[in-house]
């Protein structure tokens, strides 16, 4: 899926252009949708290079996206089926706020985590063990999309 590149430049573009009107609209999205979009995305990209024991590490933990440049919040959760959308009332073991360019120089590897949280680019709350596992297996992983 080499075009998802361009699609994900092209997004970022939008997200630093997009009138406030758009943001708002976006706001107001419940985040099941996003999520679902997320989830399957991450399904193709992170679960297959996931081991056994991070899958168990994972399963069934909340991890909360807030992308703040355009207001959206995504919740998903690991299970045996993979990545799905988090049930509406779980609370997030780990919550990460970052811009959607932010985000984006991560999972491209143009940025590393390091970087981004001494920048203040990515922040990250909740379960700080939990946060710690996420962050190193991710940074073992390397990029997920280039």
């Amino acid at each position: 899926m080499p075009w998802l590149s361009d699609v994900g430049d092209a997004a970022v573009r939008l997200a630093a252009t997009m009138p406030e009107p758009l943001r708002k609209i976006l706001r107001a999205l419940p985040p099941q949708p996003p999520s679902f979009v997320l989830a399957r995305l991450l399904d193709r990209v992170l679960l297959p290079r996931l081991d056994s024991p991070a899958r168990a590490a994972w399963s069934g933990r909340v991890v909360q996206l807030d992308l703040d440049d355009l207001g959206l919040r995504l919740r998903m959760r690991l299970d045996a089926r993979g990545f799905g959308v988090a049930p509406a009332g779980a609370s997030p073991a780990v919550t990460v706020r970052s811009t959607s360019a932010a985000l984006w120089r991560l999972v491209r590897g143009v940025d590393d985590a390091d970087r981004l949280f001494f920048e203040r680019a990515l922040v990250m709350e909740g379960d700080t063990e939990f946060g710690l596992l996420l962050k190193n297996t991710l940074d073992a992983i390397g990029p997920l999309w280039r």
